[in-house]
């Protein structure tokens, strides 16, 4: 068995519809008739409930059934028990703390590590980096730690733009990604955009969609990467 993982940039591309671009790219990790495992613990404006009827909606297309993970009395025993997982954007800091708490890290990244599939986006795409390090969001609660699943050795920035606003005088994504290099300047650094994902099966990883993508590495600073490329090497 090997890495299947599937890190979607985000949720939407533009004015899409809620996951509509991603049906295409989660579709080969699924098999018909399976039991996926949702974890909504990123979602804090929104009730778990409310967020798994979004989820199963949006990937109804899918040949699979979605269930949640708040659905079960027992979290760990719902993961072993799951063909796959999906983990939602929303708050990374709320996500990974949960995770803590529930004592589901470690089991999550074995289970991953041995095939089984896992998709996320957003925040369930930043805690599959080394850490959560390089997330966008605001840290809203302290986790246990920031070390993360670890899936990629390398650091991710979802939703990747170095967009500034007119009059906007705040730090742009690259200037943030700079100042991580300048700290850990031995720990690469992938912005994803909208619409792009990276694809880990085993030893492979692909940066998949038409988007190109940037690497933060030491004295490398927003180096584009090609969409389609293959990033391999960064597993090393």
């Amino acid at each position: 068995m090997t890495i299947n993982a599937l890190m979607l940039s985000a949720s939407r591309v533009g004015d899409s519809d809620y996951l509509t671009h991603t049906i295409d790219l989660i579709l080969p990790l699924t098999q018909p008739g399976q039991q996926w495992l949702f974890i909504p613990y990123a979602g804090v404006s929104v009730s778990y409930d409310e967020y798994l009827t979004k989820v199963q909606m949006a990937l109804a297309p899918l040949p699979i059934t979605i269930n949640s993970i708040h659905q079960f009395a027992d979290p760990k025993q719902a993961i072993q028990e799951a063909a796959g997982i999906l983990v939602g954007g929303g708050n990374t800091f709320q996500l990974l703390n949960e995770l803590y708490r529930y004592d589901l890290v470690h089991l999550i990244r074995e289970k991953v590590q041995n095939g089984m599939p896992y998709v996320g986006w957003s925040a369930g795409s930043n805690i599959t980096g080394a850490s959560i390090r390089t997330t966008n969001d605001m840290p809203i609660i302290e986790p246990p730690s920031f070390t993360a699943l670890n899936i990629l050795p390398f650091q991710l920035n979802p939703h990747y733009t170095n967009y500034q606003m007119p009059g906007h005088n705040g730090e742009t994504r690259a200037q943030r990604l700079l100042e991580f290099t300048i700290v850990d300047p031995l720990t690469p650094v992938i912005g994803i955009q909208e619409g792009s994902a990276l694809w880990r099966q085993g030893d492979k990883l692909t940066l998949i969609g038409d988007q190109t993508a940037y690497l933060f590495h030491g004295k490398q600073q927003e180096v584009e990467i090609a969409a389609n490329s293959d990033l391999s090497k960064y597993l090393k």
